[in-house]
């Protein structure tokens, strides 16, 4: 299969950016605004407007899939080649909320370049990312001579993102065989900087709490029974004290069992990313880097796990004093996981440290609000590899690697499809994602159309039948693969 020449591919997107624009521009006009009853409408009207731009450029299925709640949209273009690996592109059209009096220099939804930017609300997250992939399929055709993608391609574009994906698992799971796949990038994510392009390597799970304790029927006097009784806020302050040792590790039982650990060479690349922690902490608003002993600031928010106290509260909390042991306190608490961890595993390890800390006299109760499984692709898995030559032809320079610290619906596809999740994305820190003045760089967008278009070919180049015919698709099979040769990957 001819590979699409640099050349042909830049001159095709320069000869259809401006149309491409007009486009984009269009469908940011649309508030679909996911959180907002209000904009319900819109939300369709984007969905709507979405799966008529992919009828048009090519796809010859595009439709508009209802859930319980925003719809989201589905499309598919065949390859034609019967060898060709599949691949599902994820993203959201959804946006936040924005209104010119939240600070925005102009309106929100009345988009407006400036300086080789676009603001508006969603010109980053996420329908300029989405949208850069009608461009890149096209580029890649037309240099390339091809009237079908080199792979079978797919969109699934979701409508809640914003929302929390409320119902987007159970979307994948009555939809999966549509969706079925042998790899997923999603392009909802971002770069270190425009100087520094980087790929996105894996995202941490979620699991989180709120533990109820009781103590006394009522708030009692702490001079007449104090130190005789139990005392529910005390025990909700040793548990946050016991939840960590000196060495800021997780005290938890098993909580570490099954992590797979960064090789050498992932601590290696990502010691070479231009991280200055000075301004990290500015941006922390913190005064200090404290944690896991062993583990820069990097690997700490990236790809350890962790437990923070996101709350403790109980007694009473009036001005001046009230001398009582409290009735009742609350603790919450989070658990950011890593690949190798399993969240019902890690909430049932949460539920005995409870029982097992707590004395005779205080009761409790403790309520989970849901998991995220944590996803994670390999150095190594041929894939990665494609998207990482494919974004060094675009950029002309080294690709450097990331993770990201907080958990998203990637970990839905990773589980659901069973198939490893990859990140393409374009985006830049000052971007600012669910602020005022969002924007995207145009030269960056327009990187990420010409990644796509390289993308597709090298795919089907170098990800051979025989390795996803072995198994070797399996997300599971790429991460115990990275624990027994850790060294492996670029």
């Amino acid at each position: 299969m001819p590979a699409a020449p640099d050349d042909a591919v830049r001159a095709c997107i320069e000869d259809r950016r401006a149309a491409f624009l007009d486009d984009l521009v269009e469908w940011l006009r649309i508030p679909s605004v996911s959180a907002d009853p209000d904009h319900a409408g819109d939300v369709r009207r984007s969905a709507e407007w979405l799966a008529g731009k992919l009828a048009a450029t090519g796809f010859p299925v595009a439709e508009v899939w209802e859930t319980p709640g925003a719809p989201a949209v589905f499309a598919e273009w065949p390859s034609g080649d019967p060898d060709a690996p599949t691949v599902l592109v994820y993203g959201h059209h959804d946006v936040q909320p924005a209104d010119r009096s939240d600070g925005w220099h102009s309106e929100p939804f009345i988009p407006e370049q400036r300086d080789g930017r676009l603001y508006a609300r969603g010109a980053a997250d996420d329908k300029g990312q989405v949208f850069f992939h009608t461009l890149g399929v096209r580029a890649h055709l037309i240099a390339t001579g091809r009237t079908s993608p080199a792979v079978n391609l797919k969109l699934i574009v979701e409508g809640e993102e914003e929302s929390g994906s409320p119902h987007f698992r159970a979307l994948l799971e009555e939809k999966a065989g549509r969706l079925g796949c042998d790899a997923v990038i999603v392009s909802d994510t971002g770069m270190w900087s425009r100087e520094t392009p980087t790929v996105c390597t894996g995202m941490r799970g979620l699991t989180d709490c709120q533990i109820d304790l009781y103590g006394p029927d009522q708030d009692i006097h702490s001079g007449s029974f104090g130190g005789a009784v139990p005392n529910p806020a005390t025990e909700a302050a040793r548990l946050a004290a016991g939840l960590h040792d000196e060495e800021r590790r997780v005290t938890l039982p098993g909580f570490y069992d099954g992590v797979v650990e960064l090789t050498s060479r992932e601590r290696e690349l990502f010691a070479q990313l231009p991280f200055d922690e000075d301004t990290w902490l500015r941006s922390a608003h913190s005064h200090a880097a404290l944690g896991e002993a062993g583990h820069s600031t990097l690997e700490r928010i990236w790809a350890r796990p962790t437990a923070e106290v996101n709350g403790i509260a109980g007694g009473y909390q009036g001005p001046g004093g009230k001398t009582v042991i409290p009735s009742e306190a609350q603790l919450k608490l989070s658990f950011r996981l890593v690949e190798g961890q399993d969240a019902e595993k890690i909430q049932q390890s949460v539920r005995e440290w409870v029982a097992r800390g707590l004395p005779d006299g205080v009761r409790h109760e403790i309520t989970f609000w849901g998991a995220t499984r944590p996803c994670l692709t390999p150095l190594g898995h041929p894939a990665l590899q494609s998207v990482v030559r494919s974004m060094e032809r675009a950029f002309g320079q080294r690709v450097l690697f990331t993770r990201e610290g907080g958990s998203g619906p990637a970990a839905d596809l990773q589980d659901v499809l069973r198939v490893p999740v990859l990140f393409l994305g374009i985006s830049v820190p000052s971007d600012g994602w669910h602020s005022p003045d969002e924007k995207v760089e145009l030269d960056l967008l327009m990187k990420g159309v010409e990644t796509a278009a390289y993308l597709w070919g090298d795919l089907a180049e170098h990800w051979s039948t025989e390795e996803r015919a072995s198994g070797v698709r399996s997300q599971d099979a790429w991460v115990g693969r990275a624990a027994e040769h850790p060294d492996g990957g670029p």
